[in-house]
């Protein structure tokens, strides 16, 4: 994974002594980005007539923190609307979540048992205590956030396995045992998956970094991904969708492989569909997986009926290019499904500012242009930010911090995601909501509850009602804040 994730740093954005939104009156959480407290100890059920309200603030001083309800009515008053309509609906949503790494296990593991599972619970469980993850994405083979590069299917050098005789699971065991201990906490958590290599045997450059796949390992390659997912589905774990390749137009990654549209596309097409479809593999084929600066490479693959037929959709990234190509992907392409797969946080980047444009681009923004997830990048990692690859990424920062002392911290990707894994359960839709100014909105529906998330950019507190159905309940939010408030339909 590439990481040139612009630096959205703000000048001046947030003065000291800034108040949080009006209605508030509850303690407040640790200044710091690590610590933090854990998210409010009430279930986000909502009461009739109000709206339930979780607050994250720039500075970190309140971090997914209950605030005192807001109330519904038809008093009137000056403030802009947001209107939230449940009649538009737009895509289902599969969840939220991060990638496991296996550097994110090896450091988990580090824990104590009962903190291991203390924390285990808080991600993934549906608790008051928990964020409620729904979402896991998972390398095939080694990322380059494992401590070693590794495929299922090493050989010495000069040797070949045609017949895939060696392949296993066997480095990715200490993965496989997390996974069943994240199952028995939510047995209907849903798994990605993506190789950042294939084995390099099968490479025009025989080395773990950059090159291509051979065209005669193409269908090896297919057969490699259909014992990938029956060696897992043997273990207790469905693996629901599979991209052919992790950012495949960047090779200088520790592991990596340079995969062009058109190679993707004649390997979709001739090779792993007809492999997923003879073995009777339901898993989803999701394609590209890299930035949202180039949607002609999911085109080019879209366009092709023959391997359309075997592509659910397109994966992206936002480490360039805009948002917004999301939606033109999907209106060329309304059929196919649209994911949002990673995004890193860096140890150079500060808590507000991260706060701030992810939730913007990778929660509100990926939602509103049709994608059916939100994914940020590694779940944990140690306080040096260890470990990984020769080569691999040195300053992504983990949405955990796990440390020495059978300790960890939450760091800014926990908030990003929690605000809205916590309330936005698999199989909700989004719906509509209206945004102006300095207010970015996404909502969402399910059978007997709305979830809207608030971002306000600005500089100032925002005042504004939350419209639906008639009613309205007024609702301030402080600068350089988000806010996700629940209230029953």
């Amino acid at each position: 994974m590439y990481k040139t994730q612009p630096r959205f740093f703000f000048q001046n954005l947030f003065l000291a002594g800034v108040a949080l939104i009006s209605f508030s009156c509850c303690s407040r959480g640790s200044t710091s980005e690590t610590g933090g407290s854990t998210p409010s100890t009430e279930v986000p059920s909502a009461s009739t007539g109000s709206a339930q309200v979780w607050l994250t603030t720039y500075d970190g001083s309140a971090k997914l923190q209950k605030q005192p309800d807001l109330n519904f009515s038809n008093a009137s008053n000056a403030f802009q609307n947001i209107e939230v309509d449940e009649s538009q609906v737009y895509q289902n949503i599969d969840g939220f979540g991060y990638t496991l790494t296996g550097g994110s296990v090896q450091v988990i593991n580090q824990l104590s048992a009962p903190k291991q599972q203390a924390l285990l619970q808080e991600l993934f469980g549906n608790g008051e205590n928990s964020i409620g993850i729904s979402n896991i994405r998972l390398s095939i083979g080694a990322s380059d956030l494992n401590s070693e590069v590794f495929s299922y299917d090493d050989m010495p050098a000069g040797e070949t396995d045609v017949n895939l005789t060696n392949f296993s699971l066997a480095k990715d065991q200490t993965v496989i045992e997390m996974l069943k201990k994240i199952l028995l906490i939510n047995p209907n958590i849903r798994f990605m998956a993506a190789p950042w290599s294939p084995p390099v045997w099968m490479k025009d450059n025989g080395s773990s970094i950059g090159g291509s796949l051979k065209p005669e390992y193409y269908d090896t390659y297919a057969k490699y991904f259909v014992k990938y997912i029956n060696a897992m589905k043997a273990e207790g774990i469905t693996i629901h969708s599979i991209t052919p390749q992790n950012e495949p137009l960047h090779p200088g990654n520790n592991p990596s492989l340079y995969m062009t549209a058109e190679q993707q596309r004649d390997f979709i097409k001739n090779n792993l569909g007809p492999a997923f479809r003879a073995a009777n593999i339901a898993t989803k084929i999701i394609v590209y997986d890299h930035n949202c600066d180039n949607i002609v490479y999911a085109t080019t693959i879209l366009s092709d009926p023959a391997a359309a037929t075997f592509v659910d959709g397109s994966a992206f990234h936002l480490y360039n290019g805009s948002i917004s190509a999301l939606s033109s992907l999907h209106n060329s392409f309304p059929m196919k499904n649209i994911y949002f797969t990673e995004q890193y946080t860096a140890s150079t980047s500060d808590f507000g500012g991260d706060l701030m444009w992810h939730i913007k681009n990778v929660i509100i923004g990926s939602m509103r242009n049709w994608s059916k997830n939100a994914m940020e990048w590694n779940l944990a990692n140690d306080p040096d930010f260890n470990p990984h690859t020769p080569g691999g990424c040195t300053t992504c920062k983990g949405a955990i911090t796990v440390n020495p002392n059978d300790t960890f911290d939450r760091n800014v990707a926990y908030y990003i995601i929690g605000h809205a894994s916590k309330f936005v359960p698999y199989n909700a839709s989004r719906i509509s909501s209206t945004q102006a100014g300095n207010i970015s909105t996404v909502a969402f529906g399910t059978p007997d509850k709305i979830v809207l998330l608030v971002l306000n950019e600005g500089s100032n507190n925002e005042n504004f009602n939350i419209k639906y159905k008639g009613n309205w309940a007024p609702a301030s939010l402080s600068a350089k804040s988000v806010a996700t408030y629940v209230f029953k339909k």
